[in-house]
């Protein structure tokens, strides 16, 4: 007797929920607004945690909007990107300390050269032309000279 091979569908229906701090942040980064959540000791994490990383209890529910300028920690250049990588041409990973948090985030860094990239530089975001609750809602972040405003 032979046996019939049979066509199997694995898949996980779930939905995914972001909780009252994630949630927050990405529907802030929907209205195109950076949200950092205040510690008790009075630090602002950008992005947002649930739980004090200092102290290990939770975060009050006290958010400040932040940036969208800052200045640059740290990057590394990327040369050539892979194609899931946020930008089709080179650019840098930069941590982003916003002006008015007390933490930096990682986000893409487009400034067109690695010679125009330095630790300390001041940049901003770039929104994405639709925002819908991602971090993609800040498409990179680029270059920024105050006095040129």
């Amino acid at each position: 007797m032979a046996v019939q091979p049979s066509t199997y569908k694995l898949e996980f229906p779930y939905k995914r929920s972001l909780g009252p701090v994630v949630g927050t942040f990405l529907t802030g980064l929907r209205d195109r607004k950076i949200l950092g959540i205040c510690t008790s000791a009075g630090r602002v994490l950008v992005p947002p945690l649930e739980y004090d990383p200092e102290t290990g209890d939770a975060n009050p529910d006290d958010w400040r909007e932040v940036g969208p300028s800052g200045a640059v920690e740290g990057w590394t250049w990327v040369e050539k990107p892979g194609p899931k990588q946020p930008l089709g041409h080179a650019f840098a990973w930069a941590l982003v300390k916003l002006d008015g948090a007390d933490t930096a985030m990682l986000h893409a860094l487009d400034a067109g050269s690695i010679d125009r990239v330095q630790t300390g530089m001041r940049v901003r975001a770039r929104w994405a032309a639709e925002t819908r609750g991602h971090i993609t809602d800040i498409e990179c972040f680029e270059p920024f000279d105050p006095a040129e405003s």
